[in-house]
């Protein structure tokens, strides 16, 4: 499934140098490993998602007319949950995109822990942009993201 498996984080995702915001690739061999690694690189640009342990779970669920607006939605479910419910990712588990009506759904379970003084944020993303986004297949999926930080 998405997200699992022992890839180090290299492996995973690369974070791409860029003047004012961040930028990644993440990598997999479907897209939907893809999808959960590029999950993973947004949070490490706030904390270190591989010392979150899975105590917490939120299902996701999200819809887009095409791939580039459904990694923008799912990507945008981290901040928001960080926002909103003091959420840290350190998984995705069961990752699926599938074809609905004239769109395309994705569901996901996050497992993390709740924000407390044990944890370091180190950075901000405050959006998921469209600004360079690709979604290529060449032998399996890269995605690269840039976020406003």
């Amino acid at each position: 499934m998405a997200g699992e498996g022992a890839w180090p984080a290299m492996d995973r995702y690369r974070i791409l140098p860029h003047t004012a915001d961040g930028k990644f690739q993440a990598y997999g061999r479907t897209l939907e490993e893809a999808f959960a690694n590029a999950a993973l690189a947004t949070a490490s640009l706030m904390w270190d998602w591989e010392k979150i342990a899975p105590r917490v779970r939120h299902f996701v669920h999200v819809k887009g007319i095409d791939r580039a607006q459904l990694l923008v939605k799912f990507l945008s479910e981290i901040v928001y949950l960080l926002e909103t419910k003091r959420f840290l990712l350190g998984r995705v588990q069961g990752l699926r995109i599938r074809s609905e009506f004239a769109s395309l759904a994705l569901e996901a379970l996050f497992e993390g822990e709740e924000l407390s003084a044990a944890h370091e944020i180190y950075g901000g993303v405050k959006a998921v942009t469209y600004n360079d986004l690709k979604i290529e297949e060449c032998g399996g999926f890269t995605v690269q993201v840039v976020v406003d930080m």
